[in-house]
């Protein structure tokens, strides 16, 4: 791919255009996405113009969003380049993202030094969206314990379920044990029909969720069968000391303060735990203390203990979530 600069053009005389030829025409089409949506969104957050041309693409606007709009567009074409697909979300991300600067090895993992962080499961590949997702995740994979704290839709526990497979399937542990304490969220739903399972299984179920987002249905299932996949309640956890395994507790801050301590103290050789919540959403009796909080306060002095905040900016669901998210921080700020 060439990339060269042009002269300025007449009725932008203070800017200068940037000009990318890309090789093959059909990836190009790719890149652009269907009714040039892929460019639509690159300039509605860039504030730049795209012209297309042939196989190349003129990009337009100040020098630093020409830039930052050409260092987006081969990065996703060097993608196509490698047999893969550029959705919405990979543009979204590489938006997101701040952008790449080399970094001497000791900056990172040496499984990251490439810039790329990359989770592969049986099912698909997953990939962090922001510098906030990025850096967790480089987390999860370093420290024995960490924590993802921050609003809802911004990948902790999906991101947290996906090391948990990659790990599993490359063998760095031997189980996979996720949690949630089974608090409703303030409705008294009465009592469940049917045995243990079918009455604890729907305060689970965004843990399946994720699951069968990375692991076949059929190997899901023996998986679980077989206990190599665990998910329960936090009460369960209680008495039992977790080796060789990647734990998750998930929606901590519904946790107890008795019940945080009891499962952090379920760590045991060879495992990994992470604990994520979200402290705006505390579903715990009026003058019940939350776990997560207590936990938050007391062990930000131990060095091993990773603590990875998330806000509106990270959330990757519909972008009304990130409004309605905002709009609720300010409301509490007035």
């Amino acid at each position: 791919m060439a990339l060269g600069i042009l002269n300025p053009t007449e009725d932008q005389p203070s800017d200068l255009d940037v000009l990318l030829e890309f090789p093959d025409n059909r990836l190009l089409i790719d890149l652009c996405g269907e009714y040039d949506r892929n460019l639509a969104d690159i300039e509605k957050k860039l504030e730049i113009q795209i012209v297309r041309r042939g196989n190349q693409l003129r990009l337009i606007g100040p020098a630093d969003a020409n830039e930052r709009a050409a260092e987006i567009l081969q990065a996703l074409y060097q993608r196509l380049e490698g047999g893969r697909v550029v959705e919405h979300g990979d543009v979204d991300r590489e938006l997101r993202m701040a952008p790449s600067q080399e970094k001497s090895p000791g900056d990172q993992l040496e499984m990251f030094k490439g810039g790329n962080v990359e989770i592969k499961t049986r099912k698909k590949l997953v990939e962090p969206r922001t510098d906030a997702q990025k850096a967790y995740v480089q987390s999860l994979f370093a420290h024995e314990l960490a924590f993802g704290i921050g609003p809802a839709g911004t990948g902790k526990t999906y991101l947290a379920v996906a090391v948990g497979v990659s790990m599993f399937i490359t063998g760095h542990v031997d189980k996979i044990i996720l949690s949630r304490p089974a608090v409703e969220a303030g409705e008294k739903l009465g009592y469940l029909p049917g045995d243990m399972k079918d009455k604890v299984d729907p305060y689970m179920q965004p843990l399946y969720d994720a699951l069968n987002d990375f692991l076949p249905g059929k190997q899901l299932a023996k998986l679980l069968e077989e206990k190599r996949i665990e998910i329960a309640p936090l009460a369960f956890m209680r008495g039992r000391t977790l080796s060789n395994a990647y734990v998750v507790l998930d929606e901590a801050q519904n946790a107890t303060t008795m019940q945080m301590k009891m499962f952090l103290t379920r760590l045991g050789e060879g495992s990994r735990m992470v604990i994520t919540g979200d402290r705006t959403q505390i579903d715990l009796p009026r003058n019940v203390p939350s776990g997560l909080q207590d936990a938050e306060r007391l062990l930000k002095v131990i060095p091993k203990v990773s603590f990875n905040y998330f806000t509106s900016r990270d959330v990757v669901r519909h972008p009304l979530v990130a409004a309605i998210i905002e709009a609720y921080e300010a409301d509490d700020k007035a």
